[in-house]
């Protein structure tokens, strides 16, 4: 598909494409304008995979019941109303991979058509369209193979596929880089001030918090503790070996959450929360040290309860919530599971590449 610009003049960070309300960001509008026709600084993708993010997913398959035609048709919906994938109940979207179709001239990404790319930007600020009616898709997994088109602003970030992986597996861990990313980042600060941390990972299963749980290792964590609420999921941890204590507790149950983390080594120093359920806030402070660290790295969550949580229980602990960039994080994350064959083994399975 090639067309003429259908702008002279954008913003880089795609003010132009928002249809409603006027005047706010693309992730903050209900409506983005999908037009093919880009403006010079944009560049068109053409869609082969989106990756739903957990939240998301899960929202919409409990909803209906885990009818997958009824969530594939609901996902239709969204994207057909909204310009985006951008979820109204749990308010983030995920991402995708895709071909590059056409470069405006005045584009600073550097991709070139032909590139195979993964966005590292929310689809939930993606003006997207699905032409398929996502034919290909049984609405039984977080990723929707499909045909369609993306757009791409001045200041958006996307990332060449890795030739080594499956495209599946890349777009699933590139779907939540910022997590290790991160994650290394406030460990080595502690390592660095001559304290390595105690680390639980709640969540430490799924594909954040494995990564997290790797990534915490790697950075030099004292101890590393992963809690899951099942016990086929603590098999599959402990045979992944990524923690050196997997404990099952539900992260719903404040008090049995932080009674699992300080039997097993705790309370942590670092709190990272990657669950995909609502009402995790509590038991994470609660499981956290006095001057302690929580990353809560789950859209499932309510800044409102973290802060008022931690304030109520007087915990003066540190709450950041987790930012999907940071300078590096696909590297960096490709890195870890590249050198970790036991998060390898978790992103096969859950895949179903194994």
């Amino acid at each position: 598909m090639t067309s003429a610009p259908a702008r002279t003049t954008s913003s880089p960070v795609g003010l132009h494409r928002v249809l409603e309300p006027l005047g706010v960001l693309p992730q903050a509008a209900w409506r983005l304008d999908p037009d093919p026709r880009i403006a010079p600084d944009e560049v068109r993708i053409r869609v082969e995979r989106l990756n739903l993010d957990a939240a998301s997913f899960r929202q919409l398959s409990e909803k209906h019941g885990g009818d997958g035609d009824a969530v594939r048709a609901e996902v239709l919906e969204i994207v057909r109303t909204r310009g985006k994938m951008h979820n109204p109940v749990t308010g983030s979207g995920g991402m995708l991979v895709g071909t590059v179709d056409e470069v405006g001239p005045a584009s600073p990404l550097g991709l070139r058509p032909g590139d195979r790319v993964a966005t590292l930007v929310s689809l939930t600020l993606t003006p997207l369209a699905i032409t398929d009616d996502l034919a290909g898709w049984d609405g039984r997994g977080e990723q929707v193979p499909c045909e369609g088109h993306a757009v791409l602003f001045g200041r958006s970030v996307a990332a060449p596929l890795p030739a080594d992986l499956p495209a599946e597996l890349a777009l699933a861990v590139m779907d939540v880089c910022g997590a290790p990313a991160l994650t290394a980042r406030v460990v080595a600060r502690y390592v660095g001030e001559g304290r390595p941390p105690v680390v639980a990972v709640i969540g430490g299963a799924g594909k954040s918090g494995s990564l997290a749980l790797a990534a915490a290792r790697r950075a030099g964590a004292a101890r590393t503790v992963a809690v899951v609420p099942v016990e086929g999921e603590r098999v599959a941890l402990d045979d992944a070996a990524l923690a050196d204590a997997v404990v099952l507790a539900d992260a719903r149950d404040p008090v049995a959450l932080a009674d699992a983390v300080a039997a097993a080594g705790g309370p942590a120093d670092v709190t990272v929360v990657c669950v995909d359920v609502p009402g995790c806030e509590h038991g994470a402070v609660l499981a956290t040290a006095q001057l302690g660290t929580v990353i809560f790295f789950s859209m499932a969550t309510s800044f409102p309860a973290a802060a008022l949580g931690a304030e109520g229980l007087a915990a003066d602990v540190t709450l950041l919530i987790g930012n999907g960039y940071a300078a590096g994080h696909a590297d960096y994350a490709l890195d870890v599971l590249r050198g970790a064959p036991g998060v390898r083994r978790l992103f096969e399975t859950r895949l179903g590449l194994r």
